[in-house]
Parts: structure tokens; C-alpha cells; sequence
């Protein structure tokens, strides 16, 4: 295998991750999972302060295993009873009591969360103090990037820059673009690849979850009552925005649940795989077909990613929609013409969105972005396609490029309003 093949795969594995809850408040729960470590002894008041974008994304979304909202529960939960080893699967095995014990020191007023001054739109630092001791551990540039762990004020830890790589760089370096993913995504050993099935596992559990029980907006739930009631039909489109959205349901509502993420999101996970598995199944595609559209997806979405902030004021779920789109058009026997047709078809249609944190109403807008990505692919399928137009180049790369210019040079002063809006 190329260096350069390798270099993708080391990509997928570093950012396409099990993560259990919204990424935002789990970084607070993971910091403060390792502070306790470095600790030794159970806390008696926490410190949490993050940057305004994890603030933001952290407001309106419910932590997993605790049924509460916030940052407050998510950094009390992960010093009380979070797993430092387990990742952004922290508080896979939170019980209700250490749940009751870290409301508890919340009630007391022993947690304290601020926002805090930083040019990283990814950054927590946790302290927690005990009756003897303090220790304070510091994220930066990806929600489990250590950069920092201090003892009673020593420094007992700090990243090597040269061995790290946030999250919205992880591309810097590397030989990539769309063709090159296509190619790869197409040619590379089934074996090497076989792992993003679990992608497939992950995501569909969370999908079932929320079509079976109650969670936020209920957005999947809905559709199937229309459904039933004749209202609408149960074809490619409703299925994949159903589930899709019902994945995204399960997973803002406190769902204990895992989802596969892409690039820190979990919604762009569930956005990244569910409508790919499904196409595979309309078109009765098999495992290593499956694995490789899975590959064009999320690599797709990470590399289009890359060429902007790894959170800001515009909603990621539309260029984690467009390369499943891309992928849906390899499913479905398109060509590579057509696959790039798809991308600009999804970009042009729902490049809009602005992100407004993290909450239940984000399965709204992974059920928009996943039903312009069916009505792209089917378009481009067609040989029609958005081009010239607009923020839309006739080049596809060229059209990535202007997302990241129109993200980084217009949408700063969108997402400092944003949050002052929030948090009035």
C-alpha cells in the first residue's frame, strides 16, 4: 500500500470514532475524568472553562446516562465517575447515584463553568480541587487533545507539537482531494477498509434507538406516524431522512448510546453513514461495496472539513451530506463526473445553515442536509448539476475552497452573534 493510502487510513482512524453524547459537553466530561485521575481523591469543587464555541455547543444538549443538560453535569460526572481511559466514551458507566452525587456538588455551588478568551475554537480546562491537592487538565484543537496537565500547580504534562494534530488540520501535509478519495475509496484492499463497517453497526443501533422510544423532537418518530397515516410515502427519501434524523433524535436526547463520529461530530457521523447504508441496501449492494461508499463518505466529509474551523457559525452537516451524496452516486453505478456533481448539488442547496449549538433541533437539520443529499445524487445521476453559481464553481475543488473562504472571512462576526444571542 502508498504512503499516501496509509496516510488516509491513519486519518479515518484518528477522527471517525465511537463517541457516546454531544463531543462538546463529553471533552468537558473527559478532561475532568482525567484532573480526577491526576487527582487521586474525590473533588470537592470544579473549575470548567471553555472556549465560546464549545460553550455554544454545550447549552442545549442532553449529557448520556445523566438525563441533565450543560457542561456543570458533564464535567461533574466525568471527576465523579468518568472513565479516563475510555475517550469520548467517558461516561459509558455513569450510574444514577454518582449521577445524584454530582448534581449534588452542582446544587452546592462547587461547580463553576466560564466562558474564557481564546483563539482555539476547541478548548476546555478543568480544574478540580480536593482537600489537599488541585489538578487541572487542559484540551486544545480537538475534544480529547491533551495539551496540558498540571499538580498543585506544577506542570506534570505537556503536548509535543510536533506529534500533535488538531482536528481541523489533520489533512495539513497530506495529498489529498476529491479524486484521490474516489480512487482510494474504490481500490484499496477490502481488508484494509473492512473496519468503517462498524461505522454501519454504530450509527443503525442509534437510528433504532430513535425510532423506538421518545427522544427530543421526535423528528424520525413523526415521519413514520405520516407514513402510516398515508400522508407521505415510505420511499428511498423518507426512509433515509426517517432514519437518519431518528439517529440524530436517539443521540441529542441522552441516548446511552454510542454514535460513530466524523471529525468530532456525532450528527455528522449518523449524517455521513445512514443515508450510505441505506442506498446500499436499495441497491442490494454488498459488504465491501458498502465499506468502500463508507470510505468516500467519511473521508469525503473530513477533507472537505478541513479546509475550515472544527466549529463555527455554519452547520458541518452539509458537507458531511455531500460526500454521502457523492457516495450514494457510487452505490447507485454513477460515474466520478457524476459523483462531484452531487457535491455541488448538495452544497448549492443547503450551504445556508447556520449553527446554532448543539440541541434536539439539530436532528432537523440532519434530516434537511440528508434530504438534499437524496435529491442530489439523484440529479446528478441525471447529468444535472449546480455549476458557476454562486458560492458554486465549475470546479468542484474550487468550490470546497470557497466554502472554507466563505466560512473563515464571513461567518466570524455570524457566530459572535450567535452566541451573544445564546447567551442573553
Amino acid at each position: 500500500m502508498s504512503s499516501q493510502w496509509q496516510q488516509y487510513i491513519q486519518i479515518i482512524n484518528q477522527v471517525v470514532k465511537p463517541a457516546l453524547g454531544c463531543t462538546e459537553p463529553i471533552a468537558a466530561a473527559y478532561a475532568a475524568a482525567v484532573a480526577r485521575a491526576l487527582l487521586g481523591a474525590e473533588p470537592v469543587s470544579i473549575s470548567v472553562q471553555v472556549s465560546d464555541n464549545l460553550y455554544k455547543n454545550s447549552m442545549g444538549v442532553y449529557v448520556p446516562g445523566t438525563g441533565k443538560i450543560g457542561l456543570a453535569i458533564a464535567a461533574a460526572a466525568g471527576a465523579l465517575a468518568g472513565n479516563a481511559d475510555a475517550g469520548l466514551e467517558v461516561l459509558a458507566k455513569v450510574t444514577a447515584e454518582q449521577v445524584a452525587q454530582a448534581q449534588s456538588l452542582i446544587d452546592a455551588g462547587n461547580v463553576k463553568v466560564e466562558r474564557t478568551e481564546t483563539e482555539e475554537f476547541i478548548y476546555c480546562c478543568v480544574t478540580l480541587t480536593s482537600a489537599q491537592q488541585e489538578a487541572m487538565v487542559k484540551i486544545c484543537g480537538g475534544h480529547t487533545l491533551i495539551a496540558e496537565k498540571r499538580l498543585n500547580g506544577e506542570l506534570v504534562f505537556t503536548a509535543d507539537n510536533a506529534h500533535v494534530k488538531a482536528t481541523g488540520s489533520i489533512c495539513d501535509g497530506v495529498e489529498i482531494n476529491i479524486a484521490s478519495i474516489y480512487q482510494f475509496a474504490q481500490e484499496v484492499p477490502f481488508e484494509d477498509i473492512k473496519f468503517i463497517l462498524k461505522a454501519s453497526e454504530l450509527n443503525s443501533k442509534l437510528s433504532d434507538e430513535g425510532m423506538a422510544n421518545p427522544y427530543g423532537l421526535e423528528v424520525g418518530r413523526t415521519m413514520k406516524s405520516g407514513i402510516a397515516a398515508g400522508i407521505i410515502g415510505e420511499d428511498l427519501l423518507n426512509k433515509i431522512v426517517m432514519l437518519t434524523a431518528a439517529a440524530s433524535d436517539a443521540r441529542m436526547g441522552g441516548a446511552n448510546l454510542p454514535a460513530m463520529s466524523n471529525l468530532g461530530s456525532g450528527n455528522q457521523g449518523i449524517a455521513a453513514t445512514i443515508p450510505v447504508v441505506l442506498t446500499a441496501q436499495c441497491y442490494q449492494a454488498s459488504e465491501e461495496q458498502l465499506a468502500r461508499a463508507l470510505i468516500m463518505s467519511h473521508l469525503g466529509a473530513i477533507y472537505i472539513k478541513s479546509h475550515y474551523p472544527p466549529l463555527s457559525a455554519f452547520c458541518g452537516n452539509t458537507v458531511t451530506s455531500a460526500a454521502a451524496s457523492m457516495a450514494m452516486v457510487y452505490l447507485a453505478g454513477g460515474s466520478f463526473e457524476q459523483s462531484c456533481f452531487a457535491i455541488q448539488n448538495v452544497i448549492s442547496d443547503s450551504s445556508g445553515m447556520v449553527c446554532d449549538g448543539a440541541k434536539a433541533s439539530c436532528a432537523m437539520k440532519v434530516s434537511t442536509s440528508s434530504s438534499a443529499a437524496v435529491r442530489s445524487f439523484l440529479m446528478a445521476l441525471n447529468s444535472q448539476n449546480v455549476s458557476g453559481q454562486g458560492i458554486i464553481a465549475h470546479d468542484v475543488e474550487k468550490t470546497i475552497k470557497n466554502i472554507g473562504k466563505m466560512i473563515l472571512k464571513g461567518m466570524s462576526s455570524t457566530d459572535v452573534t450567535i452566541i451573544d444571542i445564546m447567551s442573553t
